[in-house]
């Protein structure tokens, strides 16, 4: 593969995978709403990198900028629906705003993303992958953490109905659902409402002690890349036995288990 497009790529797991790629050879279409940030990363890759601001919940910003790969470029190889907000609290005190915000983000700018570039990497009829970022929590719901775990769970169904959908036609596009657990970002940089305090702080302390960083998460995930992996969970250990377990309960029709805001089952 050798040309890379990134959205989320100004910060965190999207500046991770971008560097990654450009370290195994790749050009690199760089997306964000955040210019000064992204300008810093596509600095700090050089010449593979180009940046191009970008809002993943403007649906005619996502075509602008696959206008911008396909005339820098005539090809894109790999498409990284990564861009993702993050907000805490309980469900029915989030504001309005902040819910469709997270939705806007998180779901319609996969979407969105999807629209503008999924036409026309099945009219170019070559190889591609694209990657939809999901998390570990687009399988394990998390009180507190509504809008993103809907949000999360809807990537997760949306990016198989979209392999389902490909395969129908012959593509040659593929698609792998990447799922990450706890990466050292920023997005939990805005500080919680005050119930939220203490969930935050419990989760802050677990990407502290045990997140990876965002380029030694990168190597993982383009290692699945080049394997071919439709399921991307670079850190299996922070979705089982959790999963499994979940997963049982549901068929025996047992309630689930929730959490007290230290982070403790109950």
């Amino acid at each position: 593969m050798s040309v890379a497009v990134i959205t989320g790529a100004a910060s965190g797991i999207g500046a991770g995978l971008a560097r990654e790629a450009a370290r195994r050879g790749m050009q690199v279409v760089l997306a964000d709403r955040d210019e000064a940030a992204l300008a810093a990363v596509a600095g700090e890759i050089g010449a593979q990198a180009l940046a191009v601001p970008c809002d993943v919940t403007d649906p005619a910003a996502l075509e602008a900028l696959a206008d911008a790969a396909w005339a820098a470029h005539g090809q894109v190889d790999l498409l990284f629906a990564n861009a993702g907000v993050l907000a805490t609290g309980f469900s029915w005190e989030i504001p309005v705003e902040t819910w469709h915000k997270v939705i806007e983000v998180n779901l319609a700018g996969v979407v969105g993303t999807m629209r503008a570039f999924v036409p026309r990497l099945i009219a170019a009829d070559r190889p591609a992958r694209i990657v939809n970022t999901a998390s570990v929590g687009g399988f394990l719901p998390s009180p507190l953490m509504a809008p993103y775990s809907a949000t999360k769970f809807a990537v997760v169904a949306l990016t198989e109905c979209l392999a389902g959908e490909l395969k129908m036609l012959g593509s040659k596009v593929e698609v792998s659902l990447l799922a990450p657990g706890p990466v050292k970002t920023e997005i939990f940089r805005e500080p919680p409402p005050e119930g939220a305090a203490q969930f935050h702080q419990y989760l802050t302390a677990l990407l502290d002690q045990n997140g990876l960083t965002p380029d030694e998460f990168a190597v993982l995930v383009h290692d699945a890349v080049e394997r071919g992996d439709y399921w991307i969970i670079p850190q299996p250990e922070s979705l089982e036995p959790i999963f499994s377990i979940r997963n049982k309960a549901i068929l025996a029709g047992q309630s689930p288990e929730y959490f007290s805001a230290e982070g403790q089952s109950q």
